[in-house]
């Protein structure tokens, strides 16, 4: 089952990257909004790639999970 840890390996840092990816997006939304609404609206976009993210990087390592417990 040396795959699935490999795979679920890759999932994760895909999740932990687009965690990254969230952050720097609500830094770079904070420092350019000029407006409170607009400032509100971009960061509950920013929510949504943010829990997506967490559940890509927790999906990951699940399977890296069951991949060691089925060796």
């Amino acid at each position: 089952m040396q795959w699935l840890v490999m795979i679920g390996a890759v999932v994760s840092l895909a999740g932990i990257a687009g965690l990254l990816w969230c952050v720097l997006m609500a830094l770079k939304a904070r420092k350019s909004s000029a407006d409170d609404e607009e400032l509100r609206l971009r960061l509950q976009r920013v929510v949504v790639l943010n829990m997506g993210a967490l559940g890509l990087s927790a999906l990951g390592l699940m399977l890296v999970v069951s991949g060691i417990l089925l060796a």
